[in-house]
């Protein structure tokens, strides 16, 4: 009898234990809310990011456009200098032909 006495006592003592146990692990709260705001900090830093590249991207359209509108100009450009220079070059000939006509006409 004494020996479940004993046994008794021994397992009230544990349960009491067991009752007085704290589950909760500072260390580990202090954790999470670390890296909670770890995390937060991130967002933010993920939300400039993106509106950042977002402006980049409107940079970047913009002066694709830019950058096509030059091209075009320069293309019309070198068309009216092509067309220039065969005016000139029609004139010359219209010049030779008649200096050489009047050539002629001076013999």
């Amino acid at each position: 009898m004494n020996f479940v006495n004993e046994k008794e006592k021994k397992l009230n003592l544990a349960l009491s234990k067991l009752k007085n146990l704290n589950f909760e692990n500072p260390e580990l709260e202090n954790n999470i809310k670390n890296l909670n705001l770890k995390k937060n900090q991130l967002e933010i830093e993920k939300q400039e990011m993106e509106s950042k590249y977002k402006l980049l991207q409107e940079d970047y359209d913009n002066l694709s456009k830019k950058m096509e509108e030059m091209k075009n100009k320069e293309k019309i450009d070198q068309k009216k200098q092509i067309e220039f220079s065969e005016k000139i070059d029609e004139l010359n000939q219209e010049t030779d032909t008649l200096l050489e006509e009047i050539d002629k006409w001076q013999m």
